[in-house]
């Protein structure tokens, strides 16, 4: 079993590698509904062009990619040739996950180390955003460590902003242990500059958290262009499963969207009980009928 965790560990030591916003929603032909590859990670190490045309005939037609880590590759293709692999099959890559790479300073195309190349790639497969994907343990710590944290990403999100792509955050649940009365997401949210530096929400994680998405928007309209959309089932883990599958209420989370500034959303399932294509089909036959 290939954890979120182990997943990010492992591209280290290989490769050392829409929902629309409302008002744009209402005129747009297509909504855009799209897909985490990580929920494929070890499909798409095996056969990514194979896979991708597997995501499209489901349904979806945007994909986020999962850690880049300084290849100058996309799943051991060439930005343009993955960009056709891409339009070959009327899919679109919108936003990428990348390290902050703090624990790991000999690894490039991290935030840490040679962001500008992994900025370059970026543009070239032709990303809207690039999103901080996780931040291991020993790069959390203090209050004060997460000041710093946000100091890096106003950086690259200067580099982003350059080519035209907005950096982002991907929250887990961690964000929300919190240190003198204060929570580190507050911490990144307040110090991190909101024009360089949006947020994608992962509502699963948030509830997790026993946070409220609602309260979030409110609190910072308009910076969280990006979600992650998966669901939580009934048993007392509260683990993963497919959306309407669980208990987050999506419908009501969605009427928040415009609030939000939400640009694309994303499904995500980290662990599926058998193929995850199959779960992915039935998450976006809930998307499909009862979301978009």
């Amino acid at each position: 079993m290939t954890t979120r965790r182990s997943f990010l560990k492992t591209s280290v030591g290989l490769s050392a590698g829409l929902l629309m916003a409302p008002d744009l929603f209402a005129i747009a032909k297509t909504p855009y509904i799209g897909v985490q590859l990580f929920t494929v990670r070890e499909l798409m190490a095996q056969d990514p062009v194979n896979t991708l045309a597997r995501i499209a005939q489901i349904g979806f037609n945007s994909v986020e990619g999962a850690t880049y880590t300084g290849t100058e590759k996309f799943y051991g293709i060439a930005p343009a040739t993955f960009k056709k692999v891409l339009n070959d099959n009327g899919l679109k890559m919108f936003s990428a996950h990348y390290l902050l790479g703090e624990s790991m300073p000999d690894t490039k195309g991290t935030i840490s180390n040679d962001w500008q190349k992994a900025v370059d790639d970026a543009a070239a497969v032709g990303l809207k955003y690039m999103v901080c994907a996780f931040l291991f343990d020993n790069e959390r710590g203090s209050l004060d460590h997460y000041k710093q944290t946000a100091d890096k990403l106003n950086k690259a999100g200067e580099l982003c902003k350059k080519a035209g792509i907005q950096l982002c955050y991907h929250n887990h649940a961690f964000e929300f242990d919190a240190q003198d009365n204060q929570y580190p997401y507050d911490i990144l949210l307040n110090n991190a500059d909101a024009d360089l530096v949006k947020m994608e929400m992962d509502i699963y994680w948030i509830y997790k958290a026993k946070q409220d998405p609602m309260v979030w928007f409110n609190k910072h309209p308009g910076r969280f262009p990006l979600w992650h959309i998966k669901d939580m089932d009934k048993t007392p883990k509260a683990f993963y499963t497919e959306v309407g599958n669980g208990v987050i209420p999506f419908k009501e989370v969605f009427k928040h969207a415009k609030t939000a500034g939400l640009k694309y959303f994303f499904n995500e399932q980290d662990e599926t009980p058998g193929n995850p294509l199959v779960s992915m089909a039935q998450s976006y036959k809930y998307i499909k009928a009862n979301l978009v």
